[in-house]
């Protein structure tokens, strides 16, 4: 008999352990419900998985560290399709705002939460505390307020995006702290102020994306210390002053868009001769001639000098140039001879100048 009843306690103490591990930290549970609790979609929506004790399994768009089983990621991305043992689910629309409780995961590595639309108010400023994150992802809803003051608390951040929001104010100091970014990019908010003199400090920078802003001042040449970064793209902002000429020697440069500005001065020498392969520096007020630089290495896909106030003839050396694709030069006050090479381009690339001839324009 006691033999028998040994047995049913070990096997009730064998089911309590496995029903333990099989569940989420409590604290994490209860943090993700708050979260949940500000959210709301239509009927059939993600967190109809959100169901149970163990937010570590088959709760869509949530992810556990396996050894800790801590909640480390967040994943809610409208229209992608999520798959479970049962259907594929394509997630529809979702409403309201991200709660502060988020911030009592504290294991929280990845927060993704993109192309809702409909998700508003402020990123919780707490989130700066969330010390092990490294991807934000807050890309396509309606939040605003201002970036968090001290997100340069987050040491580990490597990506941080929050593209196509309503995100107001400067952007903070701090951020020149994060190190160890690689991707960065706040276009099409509603950012004033300068972009951060220190900048170049972000040594990892890839890719960085501040258009569609109204960021002002002039663009710091503490840039060109970014040894990494391959794109840059500041348009549509109200950008002023000279354009770095240190900017033509960073060494993997690919991108480079400035159009849409206030920039004023001459085009940098530097531009034409360097790594850049897609280079517009369209609708601004820059002025002078077009540098005579082009040569044998120069590759551009696109080059955009349009609607500024050039003057002077097309460089000789252009045709040079290993390979120019889209090029225009219009709106301008440039005179003499298309080089030969572009004659078969569309008129409009050279339209509008004070005395440009040749083909495709009329004859000198």
């Amino acid at each position: 008999m006691a033999g028998i009843w040994f047995t049913s306690l070990t096997l009730l103490l064998l089911l309590a352990f496995s029903s333990a591990v099989r569940s989420c930290s409590p604290s994490d549970l209860a943090a993700l419900l708050h979260f949940k609790s500000a959210l709301h979609e239509s009927r059939d929506g993600i967190f109809n998985s959100w169901t149970g004790t163990d937010c570590c399994s088959n709760w869509r768009g949530v992810s556990c560290d396996r050894d800790s089983r801590r909640v480390a990621e967040i994943s809610l991305r409208a229209g992608p399709v999520y798959t479970t043992f049962e259907k594929p689910y394509r997630p529809e629309n979702m409403s309201g705002y991200i709660s502060p409780e988020i911030c009592k995961l504290t294991h929280l590595s990845t927060l993704i939460i993109t192309d809702w639309q409909g998700i508003s108010g402020e990123i919780p400023r707490c989130i700066s505390s969330l010390s092990f994150l490294r991807i934000i992802d807050l890309t396509g809803n309606h939040i605003s307020g201002t970036l968090p003051a001290d997100i340069g608390k987050l040491r580990y951040l490597s990506l941080l995006s929050a593209a196509d929001n309503l995100i107001a104010g400067e952007i903070p100091a701090t951020l020149t702290s994060l190190t160890g970014l690689t991707h960065l990019d706040l276009r099409n908010n509603k950012i004033t102020g300068p972009i951060p003199q220190n900048m170049g400090q972000l040594q990892m920078l890839s890719r960085a994306f501040f258009s569609g802003n109204q960021i002002s001042g002039p663009i710091p040449a503490s840039i060109c210390h970014i040894y990494r970064l391959v794109d840059l793209d500041l348009s549509n902002n109200h950008l002023s002053g000279p354009i770095p000429e240190s900017l033509g020697r960073m060494a993997v440069l690919s991108t480079l868009k400035l159009d849409n500005n206030r920039l004023s001065g001459c085009i940098p020498r530097s531009l034409l001769g360097s790594s850049i392969n897609e280079l517009n520096l369209s609708h601004n007020m820059l002025e002078g001639s077009i540098p005579d630089a082009f040569g044998g290495s120069c590759y551009f896909t696109l080059l955009d000098l349009s609607y500024n106030n050039l003057k002077g003839p097309i460089p000789k050396s252009m045709s040079s140039a290993s390979y120019i694709g889209y090029v225009d030069f219009s709106h301008n006050h440039l005179c003499g001879p298309i080089p030969n090479a572009y004659s078969n381009t569309d008129a409009s690339s050279f339209a509008y100048n004070d005395c440009l001839c040749g083909k495709p324009l009329k004859a000198c």
